[in-house]
């Protein structure tokens, strides 16, 4: 992962950082809050904002409380620049797609200000600015996963329990970054032409190599999600991972409106992100997450109604599930197993386009 001791030594302290903050400050200040008053209320989209702030004051006041807050965004800030350090100033040396993958980049497209204007994730600079910047996030992805998703098996999970077996003709997953979220489908279904949907051009580029690399005949295009420039009714499949809470809610019903008309009749969407559970601690803490992490736009999604959303779009059975990324993958419920330790309350948005 890292080519010196140092390094290495430095986002080893950073993952075990990450990992107490998760099994030991969470629970802590978890244990803080149910020893605390009423826990009745839920911070869902029926809540008015006062109630919200009067949670969130309750919780700001325990003692464990400014230590998990610091170390959440202290060690995401930590994370960066070792895995900055990690990886070399002249790398990647070679960003040239490898057969039998493509590579379509379109100067045309333009990038909007809200996805420029943030640091998302808290990296420096963002995906986008550089060739450099791709191969920093490859590696940044794996520890904010914790260290649990070095092989990927987060996105495999979601090929094989999330989407329905069928002969698919062509799959589009849309904000594909460096490829880790298209690589499963190919791999899953490769009779079908699976196409990944990314602004960053360096992400493009690495996921080009990396996926060639594998010998996956992906092709990867430079386009917005709410704008692929596909032809109208000709895919299959529409697929996002944690890319939905990285848009504005204003922008968001663009995005329904392009998948449902590039989908066959027919077809699927499937889009893996992130709803509320009902527990009001740990909904406040997604709330407060969007806030350190640089993730504006993740709470006004959590409180958007999606289903509804995809339904004006013309989609219909609409619907969230819960999405446990530790093994089984897709549930049938949006109810998520008892865990103590911090975990992001994965879910899948799925829906059809009418035949």
């Amino acid at each position: 992962m890292a080519d010196t001791l140092d390094q290495q030594a430095a986002l080893d302290i950073v993952l075990t950082l990450r990992r107490r903050w998760a099994d030991t400050l969470y629970p802590q200040v978890r244990r803080e809050f149910d020893e605390s008053r009423d826990t009745t209320a839920t911070p869902d989209s029926s809540d008015g904002p006062g109630d919200i702030e009067q949670l969130a004051r309750r919780v700001h006041a325990l003692p464990g409380y400014p230590w998990f807050a610091w170390m959440e965004r202290g060690t995401q800030k930590m994370l960066w620049r070792a895995v900055d350090d990690a990886v070399p100033l002249n790398e990647p040396a070679d960003m040239t797609p490898v057969a039998p993958a493509r590579l379509t980049l379109d100067p045309a497209v333009r990038l909007p200000g809200w996805y420029t204007e943030w640091d998302i994730h808290l990296q420096p600079g963002g995906v986008w600015s550089h060739d450099r910047a791709a191969a920093v996030y490859e590696l940044g992805a794996q520890l904010v996963m914790l260290g649990d998703n070095d092989d990927y098996k987060f996105h495999r999970l979601f090929a094989e329990t999330a989407l329905p077996t069928r002969d698919w003709r062509r799959i589009v997953d849309l904000g594909c970054g460096f490829g880790k979220s298209t690589w499963p489908f190919k791999k899953k279904f490769p009779d079908a032409e699976v196409i990944g949907i990314d602004l960053a051009a360096p992400c493009l580029r690495l996921a080009a190599r990396r996926a060639g690399q594998q010998g996956l005949a992906i092709e990867f295009r430079q386009a917005n999600a709410t704008a692929t420039s596909l032809e109208t009714g000709s895919t299959d499949l529409v697929t996002s991972t944690m890319l939905v809470h990285e848009i504005p809610a204003e922008v968001l019903p663009d995005l329904f409106s392009e998948a449902a008309r590039i989908l066959r009749p027919g077809g699927a969407l499937r889009f893996l992100d992130f709803q509320f559970t009902g527990d009001r601690f740990r909904d406040l803490a997604m709330i407060e997450h969007g806030v350190r992490n640089n993730e504006p736009f993740m709470p006004p999604m959590m409180r958007a109604d999606l289903p509804a959303m995809a339904g004006r779009a013309g989609l219909v059975n609409a619907r969230w599930v819960a999405f446990d990324e530790r093994d089984a993958g897709r549930l049938d419920v949006l109810a998520w197993p008892a865990r103590s330790e911090w975990h992001f309350p994965w879910a899948v948005l799925q829906a059809e386009k009418p035949a």
